[in-house]
């Protein structure tokens, strides 16, 4: 595997943040700021620096690398396979009526199962319902594919996220890489260290991923009340309280962001489905708890391995960056001490996490944890 990673701010050149080496037809990665990659001439001045790359496009809250979050900033990591390969599919949720079971469903149907070890998923974040989302992609494969990625971000605007294959950035695209080869292996794993807090309440309304009643009560009224004077500051400071979701149909409880309120019917808005009858309690969390998380992310994912790796693939969510704000590269740090110098590091800050739980296979919908995938040939 040979890789070359180069960072580009705003109104700056390219500077290189590896050797600059020739790659054959690499895989291109492109994260960075949305207004940025919203530059008319973005694909074409990144085709010109790669020719013959597959370049993947994702909008993020920041973007990774082992030694920086970038906001206002684009990375991009370019992979040469010597030893395997990779295969590259897409869907787009606006032209499946914003059903998210059809549009993942569709995504990873597409690829030929033969061979494949691992799939990386970069998705728009606005119109996708990334529970039904994950569902549709383990449905493709029966529950025995390794998946995770991101949904897009847009910092803490929430107005729009854009994605794209060897085009420009654009709304309501999924790009899903595959990855083919008996050298290669994968490992992964999440953390999210955030801590229940306050009376569990019985979800006994909602819709999809809309919650409007705990309790029998309006669920705004009830989130707000748990807040108190930070309720002025919603739906912002909602990404620093999410919802820890114990449902009768997952092993597993969940953590659900709120990305938005309903005032005139009183409800919250999350990232994901939040079934009826389903107990959910706030959660909170600070620095240490954060890094130490990522650390434990960092260290499952290699003990899994037989083998250094090669490339780490890095995945947080925006509420983790805010309540981190200016110490926001030390979960960065834990990381990269665990795995060691020399593996190159990319990924995203983002509105999900897409990945399993530690230790199953099929994919769920994330909010506030860290995944960490670590790949090598």
């Amino acid at each position: 595997m040979k890789i070359v990673q180069l960072i580009k701010h705003k109104d700056q050149d390219w500077n290189y943040l590896s050797e600059n080496i020739t790659l054959i037809k690499p895989l291109v990665l492109v994260f960075g700021n949305r207004y940025l990659l919203e530059t008319p001439t973005i694909y074409t001045d990144i085709k010109a620096l790669f020719p013959d790359g597959e370049i993947v496009f994702g909008s993020s809250c920041a973007d990774i690398t082992a030694n920086t979050v970038n906001e206002d900033a684009i990375t991009i990591t370019a992979i040469e396979l010597e030893r395997s390969r990779f295969l590259i599919k897409t869907s787009n949720i606006l032209n499946s009526d914003l059903n998210s079971y059809k549009t993942g469903d569709h995504l990873i149907s597409q690829f030929p199962q033969d061979g494949l070890k691992y799939v990386f998923v970069v998705s728009e974040g606005s119109f996708i319902n990334g529970s039904e989302l994950t569902k549709g992609m383990n449905k493709a494969t029966h529950d025995n594919l390794l998946i995770t990625g991101a949904l897009c971000g847009d910092s803490d605007r929430f107005e729009k996220t854009l994605s794209a294959y060897n085009e420009n950035p654009k709304p309501g695209e999924l790009v899903a890489v595959g990855f083919y080869g008996d050298t290669l292996e994968i490992s992964f794993s999440i953390y999210g260290g955030w801590t229940p807090f306050g009376p569990e309440r019985m979800v006994t309304k909602s819709e999809g991923n809309i919650l409007f009643e705990l309790d029998d009560m309006p669920a705004l009224d009830i989130y707000k009340k748990y807040l108190g004077d930070k309720a002025k500051d919603l739906p912002g400071a909602a990404l620093l309280y999410p919802l820890n979701v114990k449902s009768k149909t997952e092993k597993q409880s969940i953590v659900r962001s709120i990305l938005n309120i309903d005032e005139t019917t009183n409800a919250v808005i999350l990232a994901g489905d939040i079934p009826v009858d389903s107990k959910v309690q706030l959660m909170m969390t600070n620095v240490d708890n954060i890094a130490n998380a990522s650390e434990r992310a960092a260290k499952q994912a290699l003990d899994l391995r037989a083998h250094k790796p090669e490339l780490a693939l890095l995945v947080s969510c925006i509420g983790r960056k805010l309540v981190l704000d200016q110490r926001v590269e030390e979960e960065i740090e834990e990381v990269t001490q665990v795995i060691g110098q020399g593996i190159a590091v990319t990924g995203l800050y983002s509105y999900g996490e897409i990945a399993p739980f530690h230790g199953e296979v099929s994919c769920q919908l994330h909010n506030q944890t860290m995944t960490v995938t670590l790949l090598s040939e």
